[in-house]
């Protein structure tokens, strides 16, 4: 139970949602500024391609692999995702991301602002086809 504003959170074996992207969600704690969050993708899985109205994001990967697509402006990247990596979406980028692992791929994600509901993303045309 959360005292004067400080929360504590344990991570669910049950998904708090589903992304707009198709990701699962375990919500983690926030304050004002920002939010986190784990987010997973089962074996196998492409995600929806999709872009975000008011919310930049960190990354980083704590377990699984894959590959992320992501376009700014002209700037356009796939990069791996393994144990270690952290990377940035800022506004506006448009992006989509794979696990090619045989296991889940978890990233634990910060978003500021908090994350605002659904409507925060749209989606757009991807790099891969989506399984989600």
């Amino acid at each position: 139970m959360p005292l004067s504003g400080l929360d504590v959170r344990l991570i669910g074996e049950a998904p708090d949602a589903i992304a707009p992207d198709g990701s699962e969600v375990r919500i983690l704690c926030g304050v004002a500024g920002g939010g986190t969050a784990l987010f997973r993708l089962r074996a196998g899985a492409v995600s929806r391609a999709v872009t975000h109205r008011t919310v930049e994001e960190i990354w980083y990967v704590v377990a699984g692999e894959g590959r992320i697509w992501r376009r700014l402006g002209g700037d356009e990247t796939i990069d791996g995702l393994a144990p270690g990596v952290s990377l940035t979406i800022p506004l506006g980028t448009r992006f989509q991301f794979r696990n090619d692992g045989l296991g889940p791929l978890d990233i634990l994600g910060v978003t500021m602002p908090p994350w605002p509901g659904p409507e925060e993303a749209r989606p757009v045309a991807g790099k891969w086809i989506a399984t989600l």
